[in-house]
């Protein structure tokens, strides 16, 4: 698990060395000597410079893009099949978050694990991901590879978002927040807990919660709006523009 402040996930009376060699003691019972030869092997993977003169270093030490390096190497250290990353970048400026990024999808190339990225950082979703996963009110709503979610979206929860994503056609103040605010999780609404934000639900979202709707073989959205019985909406503008991008992205895999 990769935290989003490397500040509070450290302890900050060990040395940063003692945190990454204890899980590889605890989980491949090694001797330390050999855990805290793997720790600055691990130091060294994650790009922290003159390893062998800061293993012994203190996280207070040490700089947010560092703490957060010694992290991923903890995470890293029992070998893990799935990294769970938990804003990662958060509380990092934008600089460090490009390296740290980068960091991210060496590991993931080199070890072949698996990265479940947690974000509200669309641009970020747009570099990292291979798949994206849309949640509202603790529930998925709409899930699909990154060219999916992004240009051919379906549920009016994701167009809301892409539609408060600055890009590169963005005019001066079309940028729109979704309006209302998230409900009440211990006391959820009926039916669709989107609908009292959704300026295209129907009568049906007030009562029933949808189903996970089929869009391809790789692509689902929770949305009445898919059901065939429905009437057909006009998105947003930005959104058209989105799916015919995508049009245009399925005309050249044809």
């Amino acid at each position: 698990m990769i935290f989003q402040d490397p500040m509070t996930s450290l302890d900050p009376t060990m040395k940063i060395g003692q945190q990454i060699a204890e899980p590889i003691m605890i989980h491949e019972k090694v001797s330390k000597q050999e855990a805290w030869a793997r720790a600055l092997d691990l130091m060294k993977n994650v790009g922290i410079p003159n390893a062998e003169e800061h293993i012994n270093d203190y996280p207070h030490q040490w700089s947010g893009g560092m703490r957060q390096r010694a992290v991923i190497a903890i995470a890293l250290a029992a070998n893990p099949d799935v990294l769970i990353a938990d804003e990662p970048t958060t509380a990092l400026d934008v600089t460090i978050q490009a390296q740290i990024l980068n960091l991210m999808k060496k590991i993931q190339k080199e070890s072949g694990s698996s990265i479940i990225f947690i974000t509200h950082d669309l641009g970020v979703v747009a570099g990292m991901a291979d798949r994206v996963a849309v949640m509202y009110a603790g529930k998925v709503i709409e899930y699909g590879s990154v060219d999916e979610v992004f240009y051919n979206p379906q549920h009016p929860y994701t167009w809301g978002l892409l539609n408060s994503m600055p890009t590169t056609d963005t005019e001066a103040g079309s940028l729109q927040s979704i309006p209302g605010t998230p409900p009440d999780l211990l006391n959820p609404p009926k039916g669709d807990a989107f609908a009292p934000r959704n300026e295209f639900a129907l009568d049906i979202d007030y009562e029933e919660e949808p189903p996970m709707f089929k869009v391809s073989d790789t692509h689902y959205a929770a949305t009445w709006l898919l059901d065939e019985r429905a009437p057909k909406v006009t998105p947003p503008l930005p959104i058209q523009k989105r799916w015919a991008k995508w049009k245009e992205l399925e005309g050249r895999k044809a």
